[in-house]
């Protein structure tokens, strides 16, 4: 998608690399920037338990990290903290380029195919990793059926299945992010005032949804080939 304007393109250096590369640089740099902020106001805490009594990046971090933390625990089972580094960078990072795309003169890097196929692809090499790490070639089985009568025809089937996870993750992502990005721009430029604020609120929530769906589709992928490790 195409915009008039966009604050990287008259940024020195990020001008002559891609809008969505330069902006997913940015974004990234905010998240090490806001964590390194977090960190040092949880240091400085006379007693780390004890939340601030005001909002404070250190409980923006708290709550990310715990409610991710809850998501991983409920999806993918006893052992989610062998996972939750990947399965919470994605989401803190999705939503971040999404909200971003909120802020005029940043097109969110996650209304771009490629981008959003990149985080879909790590996502599905990363499952089928972790599942050779904890099965080995044991694996395998797992698309050939219940029944091994079956496993000539099931066997295609789930390499299909499992080959287009990727293209699914990627292109629910990028669809959902450039019509809200495209709708917030169009009413903007319909009435400049007071609507743009309804569907900034809107624009938000899809932001939160998105990287939520994104991260829970994951976490339930890894899930579905580790869980008889975490059965007990």
């Amino acid at each position: 998608m195409e915009h008039p304007f966009t604050w990287v393109s008259v940024i020195p250096g990020l001008s002559a690399i891609p809008a969505h590369v330069a902006t997913s640089l940015i974004v990234a740099a905010v998240l090490v920037i806001f964590t390194l902020l977090a960190r040092r106001q949880l240091n400085a805490a006379v007693d780390p338990a004890v939340p601030d009594g005001s909002l404070s990046l250190r409980n923006i971090a708290e709550l990310l990290v715990e409610g991710i933390s809850g998501m991983a625990e409920s999806t993918i089972g006893h052992h989610w903290r062998k996972y939750i580094n990947l399965y919470g960078s994605f989401f803190v990072f999705i939503l971040f380029a999404n909200l971003i795309g909120l802020v005029p003169g940043f097109a969110p890097p996650t209304a771009n195919f490629n981008v959003t196929f990149a985080l879909g692809l790590v996502s599905f090499i990363a499952y089928n990793f972790f599942a050779f790490k904890e099965q080995g070639l044991a694996y395998l089985k797992h698309f050939a059926g219940p029944l091994l009568i079956l496993a000539p025809l099931m066997f295609p089937l789930e390499i299909i299945s499992n080959c287009v996870r990727p293209l699914s993750l990627s292109l629910r992502l990028l669809g959902n992010m450039t019509g809200d990005h495209l709708t917030i721009e169009i009413f903007t430029g319909l009435t400049k005032v007071v609507i743009p604020v309804i569907f900034y609120f809107l624009g938000a929530f899809v932001c939160f949804l998105q990287a939520f769906v994104f991260t829970l589709l994951s976490m339930v992928y890894v899930a579905n080939v580790v869980g008889h490790v975490d059965h007990h």
